[in-house]
């Protein structure tokens, strides 16, 4: 699946991804050397490859003539449940609406999978204000843990019906 919409304008490309692609992988090594850096061992849950190889989970990629923009994934918790993980936008061009499409693009896969819910656990320190308030500018609000998470002073977990 591929992207049709103003990203596409842009020059983006959002599409599934494999997550053992090297770009990726690097992407993907500067995400986890994040949340490594920000967050106590106890409440790291991004994944890692091998949590991005589980079937239960789609990776998407934002591309740009070919460059790496941005990663993110959708994991399936059931059949109408979703969560939003893993989404990481390159230094070098944040700021574009690069990580504002890729989260409207998951929210369209998870529409058309059926998912009647989007959730996610971001951190709760400064370095993620950024994310949070993106999350909050698309609707998303504050709620409870969900799946296997505990609850954690240093996580915070967000939600999003969908229509």
């Amino acid at each position: 699946m591929t992207s049709e919409g103003p990203e596409a304008e842009a020059g983006w490309v959002i599409a599934v991804e494999d997550p053992r692609v090297g770009d990726v992988l690097g992407l993907l090594e500067k995400h986890l050397r994040f949340t490594h850096e920000t967050s106590p061992p106890e409440d790291r849950h991004a994944l890692d490859l091998l949590g991005l190889l589980d079937p239960a989970v789609t990776l998407f990629s934002a591309r740009s003539a070919g460059e790496l923009l941005a990663i993110a994934a959708l994991k399936e918790l059931d059949p109408t449940h979703g969560e939003l993980k893993s989404m990481h936008t390159a230094v070098a061009v944040r700021g574009r609406g690069i990580g504002r499409a890729m989260l409207h693009h998951i929210l369209g896969v998870a529409c058309q999978r059926g998912h009647l819910r989007l959730s996610l656990e971001t951190g709760s320190m400064e370095a993620f204000a950024p994310a949070r308030a993106l999350y909050t500018s698309a609707g998303f609000s504050l709620c409870g843990p969900f799946a296997d998470y505990p609850s954690s002073p240093n996580s915070t977990f967000m939600s999003l019906p969908l229509a």
